[in-house]
C-alpha cells in the first residue's frame, strides 16, 4: 500500500455559533488542509498520482472556500463550520470528484485552525 499526503492551505472567516467564549465572535485563520491519499497501483511512472494532480483536485474544494464567510456558504450556512466539520466536507467532496476515485483512496483529511490545533477526519473502513 503507498501513502501519499499533500498540504494546501486558505484564509477564511467564521464563528462557532454558541459556544460559551470568544470562537462565538467572528474570527478568521489561515487553515492548513493535509490530505492523505493511499492506493496499491501505480501509473506507469512509477506513481499513485502526481503531487500536482492531487493539489489541484484539493484546490477545486479549498477555493470554494478561500476568503469566505465560511457560515454563509454551503453547507456551513446549517451546519457549524467547525474544523471538525469543515474536514469532513473537503473528505466528503474529495470523494466526489473522479479522478481522485479513479486513482487511489482518500484515507483522511486532516485541518488546522493554528499552528497547534488540528483535526484529522477519516472513515473507517468496512471491511
Amino acid at each position: 500500500m503507498f501513502n501519499l499526503s499533500i498540504i494546501a492551505d486558505f484564509e477564511a472567516a467564521h464563528y462557532i455559533p454558541n459556544y460559551p467564549g470568544k470562537c462565538s465572535r467572528l474570527h478568521g485563520h489561515n487553515w492548513r488542509i493535509e490530505v492523505g491519499v493511499a492506493g496499491n497501483q501505480l501509473d506507469k511512472l512509477g506513481m499513485l498520482i502526481d503531487f500536482h494532480e492531487l493539489k489541484a483536485e484539493v484546490k477545486k474544494i479549498t477555493t470554494k472556500l478561500d476568503h469566505y464567510y465560511l457560515n454563509e456558504i454551503e453547507p456551513f450556512s446549517t451546519i457549524s463550520p467547525t474544523a471538525e466539520n469543515i474536514a469532513k466536507y473537503i473528505y466528503d467532496e474529495l470523494n466526489t470528484l473522479p479522478r481522485i476515485t479513479a486513482l487511489c483512496k482518500v484515507r483522511f483529511v486532516k485541518v488546522w485552525e493554528s499552528p497547534n490545533s488540528a483535526v484529522s477526519y477519516s472513515q473507517e473502513d468496512n471491511k
